[in-house]
């Protein structure tokens, strides 16, 4: 008998904190997605400041409340997409919530914020959450978990592909076949634009990110910087590993604002977040005629002009994810409602060759309706 397709709702608040993404996605099985609808519930300056508050080191209370709110602020991006998708909660056989992480330290804790409840009461769905302990408790890194869609789902048939997210942070997975998962390499490669867009908004505060890449086009590379800055450990390090704002985040990028301030900061930015990338795929990747990339980094030409010229002598071409399959932006919350489907069939989530866990998990946990 063949199962009936599902419906799922899958979320995404990354580290570039700049909102919740909500794509309904129609689930025929591991290798069969298909996008309905999505949307983007932008966190206003008072939302991004709580979450910046808590990051930082704010009060039990605060984050208590903070855990409450991300629900709420993801309950939103859930009824917007389901009304522009014309879908009824009650055809909506369950929400993925991955949360927004908070502290990502493997192997010994990684946490996300966002009361699962909160969605399961407001939609009278399931909801499966807490998808990163398991991964960690098996020894792996918890990230990322991407790759599982990029495998199953983007990769090519016929020939090795890299699939590439430019979120907050980057990173890169190398598939050889579409739905050959033990050959799989993933890693982060470092900061995608969580680097970028602090340093602008120390440029000018009046900017959430480097719109068009305005502030970058101003500046110039200071390959010497670059260079230093690529000397951290994280960087020499082999797949798998992963990173996120414990080590990119906002003192890191006053940091690099206070040696390089105005325009030439943001530049070097952009060309550190392209040089780790590319060299993350020389060193540890093997070759691959094309890299498909996602995330919100797609949309800051500077950056994409130099990662096309910076990986072109190596004959791999740069292509969109968006020319491909569908709006690269929704790719995360594609990705994680297939990882729901997967945990509600019982099936593992992680590729222990890009999360260096101990084996295959079924990953997360599931609040009932």
């Amino acid at each position: 008998m063949t199962e009936s397709p599902m419906i799922i709702v899958g979320l995404m608040s990354g580290t570039s904190l700049d909102g919740m993404d909500a794509a309904v996605v129609r689930v025929r099985g591991p290798t069969s997605v298909e996008l309905i609808g999505f949307a983007h519930r932008p966190y206003n300056g008072a939302e991004r400041g709580r979450i910046e508050a808590v990051l930082s080191g704010g009060a039990i209370a605060e984050t208590a409340r903070l855990h409450v709110a991300l629900a709420e602020w993801a309950a939103d991006a859930v009824e917007v997409a389901l009304e522009l998708s014309h879908v009824r909660p009650d055809a909506v056989a369950a929400i993925a919530f991955p949360g927004q992480t908070l502290w990502h330290e493997p192997p010994t804790v990684t946490l996300q914020l966002g009361e699962p409840a909160v969605l399961a009461e407001r939609f009278g769905v399931r909801v499966v959450h807490n998808f990163r302990a398991r991964d960690v408790a098996a020894g792996g890194e918890g990230a990322p978990l991407v790759p599982m869609a990029d495998a199953l789902c983007f990769a090519a048939v016929d020939h090795a592909r890299i699939l590439l997210n430019i979120g907050g942070m980057a990173n890169v997975t190398w598939v050889r076949r579409r739905a050959e998962l033990d050959t799989v390499i993933a890693a982060d490669t470092g900061p995608g634009v969580v680097v970028i867009d602090a340093v602008a908004r120390l440029v000018d505060p009046a900017s959430r990110y480097d719109v068009d890449g305005r502030l970058a086009l101003q500046g110039r590379v200071h390959p010497d910087v670059v260079a230093e800055l690529l000397q951290h450990d994280f960087f020499a390090a082999p797949p798998p590993r992963s990173t996120g704002r414990e080590l990119f985040g906002q003192e890191y990028a006053e940091r690099l604002h206070r040696r390089l301030p105005g325009p030439d900061g943001v530049r070097t930015a952009v060309a550190l977040t392209v040089e780790s990338i590319a060299r993350c795929c020389e060193s540890h990747l093997p070759a691959a005629l094309e890299l498909v990339a996602a995330g919100g980094g797609t949309h800051h030409p500077v950056l994409m002009q130099s990662l096309a010229e910076r990986i072109a002598p190596r004959n791999m071409q740069l292509m969109r994810f968006d020319d491909l399959f569908f709006s690269a932006d929704a790719k995360e919350a594609v990705a994680f409602a297939l990882l729901g489907w997967l945990t509600l069939h019982g099936q593992p989530g992680n590729i222990p060759g890009a999360t260096g866990a101990a084996g295959p998990r079924v990953l997360g946990c599931v609040t009932p309706p």
